[in-house]
């Protein structure tokens, strides 16, 4: 194989930096500053690996599903509104129903969140913005599961 092509499919599948590295800035600050505790990260669904979640945590004896979006500082449409379009809840309902099937106990209280991670100007992960309990869905979004 030529070496230009290689060179081509290896740095295609490199992971997506920003959005790995706000993820990580993202856990690291919700253990820190909230006392999470991180249970899974980028959780995919053994049935279908396109489902996933970016992170799951206990905020006590809550199940917290939470959506990670990295955006520049200075961006004109904040991450959270980007986090929940309609294909996305849809996406994320999937998902966590999925993750909620495969627990040998189903928790009491379940909430989202989204967490912004704002880049600063060299790109680096800088200031986090957390939305809790985030009405992505109605309440009785996990019913008959």
């Amino acid at each position: 194989m030529f070496a230009w092509i290689r060179a081509w499919f290896a740095d295609r599948r490199k992971p997506d930096d920003t959005g790995s590295a706000g993820e990580r800035h993202a856990a690291a600050w919700l253990e820190r500053e909230k006392r999470f505790h991180i249970v899974a990260r980028n959780w995919r669904a053994p049935h279908d690996h396109r489902l996933e979640i970016d992170l799951v945590g206990r905020d006590g004896e809550t199940l917290v599903f939470v959506e990670v979006k990295a955006r520049a500082a200075g961006a004109l449409v904040p991450g959270y509104f980007a986090a929940v379009t309609k294909r996305k809840k849809k996406a994320l309902l999937r998902a966590t129903r999925a993750y909620v099937a495969q627990l040998r106990a189903r928790p009491h209280t379940i909430r989202f969140d989204v967490v912004e991670v704002v880049r600063d100007a060299d790109g680096r992960p800088g200031e986090v913005l957390h939305f809790e309990n985030v009405p992505l869905f109605s309440k009785a979004y996990l019913r008959g599961h």
